[in-house]
């Protein structure tokens, strides 16, 4: 369907779009097409496969050029989502994880409320073939599905984020988007990897993932943990200190010992 107007403005901005490990160029293409038809112009991609700049991204993209252009490139999800304050990871299955659950609509009259409010927030999409791991999850907020046939539940990367970027320009007029923002926002994911970082640090010198083969899955029970507690800033900062001074006491005990 064509409808594109150069005489009208550009609607740009909303939450940033995360690619994790995109494969084909083709497919960040049309996501950027899908993104451009419906406001968003924040395009994040997390190592794509075949690197980038991609022509085959800017063919499909079909005059989406801005979001193309803008998009930034990442080593890591964690680079990636390193200033956003409030993450949406969307997931087809049901993941064993305490993360509120959400459908596209919900999801975007929260993300509409953040946004205007003025928080940095973002949405992250698997890979093409079998979605996010279960540690890059474990980096969101609360989780989005869709409602699909459970017959036939596949969707391809560019239908993914088009329902979310079609919710998120419906929200504009929806009563829904008054969703009001904390009075004290949260801590940035960069914040709160590193008070996760610093955490396991300290529990793998006090020997307390044992046995040593669970390490993985209490290492990711301790993440879900702190961001199903949507922790401040200054909370982020009290309980780096609180670990700080447990080590600092750890480290006092070995010298005595």
């Amino acid at each position: 369907m064509s409808g594109t107007d150069t005489t009208r403005q550009m609607l740009a901005g909303g939450p940033a779009i995360v690619l994790v490990e995109p494969q084909l160029g083709e497919n960040i293409g049309m996501v950027a097409r899908a993104m451009a038809n419906f406001g968003l112009s924040q395009l994040r991609l997390v190592a794509p496969r075949d690197g980038w700049p991609n022509r085959k991204a800017k063919s499909a993209a079909s005059g989406a050029d801005h979001v193309i252009e803008a998009a930034t490139v990442h080593p890591d999800l964690a680079s990636a989502v390193a200033d956003l304050r409030f993450v949406y990871a969307t997931t087809a299955r049901q993941r064993d994880m305490i993360k509120p659950v959400v459908g596209p609509a919900e999801a975007a009259a929260r993300l509409r409320g953040l946004v205007e409010g003025g928080t940095a927030c973002g949405v992250l999409f698997g890979r093409e073939r079998w979605g996010l791991r279960n540690e890059e999850v474990a980096l969101a907020d609360a989780l989005v599905t869709y409602p699909v046939n459970p017959r036939f539940a596949s969707l391809n990367l560019a239908q993914a984020v088009l329902l979310i970027a079609y919710e998120w320009m419906k929200s504009a007029g929806d009563a829904a988007a008054a969703f009001q923002p904390p009075q004290v926002p949260q801590a940035s994911r960069q914040d709160l990897i590193g008070l996760i970082e610093h955490l396991e640090a300290a529990l793998d010198e006090a020997d307390y993932f044992h046995p040593p083969e669970k390490r993985d899955k209490m290492a990711l029970n301790l993440r879900n943990i702190f961001t199903h507690a949507a922790l401040s800033e200054p909370e982020v900062r009290t309980l780096r200190g609180v670990i700080a001074a447990l080590e600092r006491r750890w480290a006092k005990g070995r010298r005595q010992g």
